[in-house]
């Protein structure tokens, strides 16, 4: 059995959907961030580093979105949720999902973590002040240069755009209107529709 530890509203919210979308049984292990539980000794002990996600597995537990969601492609290979068997297209897919997570995550979390970067409160507003332009930056690179269509990869769904559809979501309260970026705007609406994102929205 998988288990999930996540927070609501964090970027656990791609490995959730991609576990819906394959159908394994997994079980949700909520990790209160206003609690302070990702500081507890029990989560410690899961994952170091204090963060979410993070999912147990029959071999240990993993953490980093990129790594979870090449995971799940990788072991449920049946769900064809990656170019799995083609080394070069698999590459491509890390290299949109390291995207997401080294850049664009942290454009966002510049607005709501920013005391990990600075301790100046006038440091700290001024990085909460220029969150809209470099979110809206990624999105215009993703939209202009990375994004295929209809999905992330082009005809094929991956795991890349649960992560993608993650992010997208953060955006009105980045201060950023996705309708700028139509083929984002249509993805997030697509997205919505299937089930799998229905059942881990729900």
């Amino acid at each position: 059995m998988l288990s999930l530890f996540f927070s609501a509203g964090s970027c656990a919210l791609a490995t959730r959907i991609v576990l819906e979308e394959i159908g394994a049984p997994y079980e949700l292990v909520r990790v209160d961030l206003s609690q302070k539980q990702q500081s507890s000794p029990d989560f410690l002990a899961i994952n170091p580093k204090g963060r979410v996600p993070a999912l147990v597995t029959d071999h240990g537990a993993l953490t980093e979105t990129p790594a979870l969601l090449a995971y799940l492609a990788q072991a449920f290979p049946e769900a064809e949720l990656a170019p799995i068997g083609d080394p070069f297209a698999f590459a491509e897919l890390q290299a949109f999902n390291s995207y997401l997570a080294s850049t664009v995550h942290v454009a966002h979390a510049h607005g709501r973590r920013g005391t990990r970067w600075a301790s100046e409160p006038a440091s700290i507003e001024d990085m909460k002040r220029k969150v809209p332009d470099t979110m809206s930056a990624c999105m215009a690179l993703i939209e202009k240069d990375l994004f295929r269509g209809p999905w992330v990869m082009g005809e094929a769904y991956s795991v890349a755009d649960a992560y993608l559809f993650t992010i997208e979501g953060w955006l009105a309260g980045d201060g950023v209107d996705i309708n700028a970026f139509p083929h984002l705007a249509d993805h997030f609406l697509r997205m919505g529709e299937r089930p799998a994102v229905q059942r881990a929205l729900a």
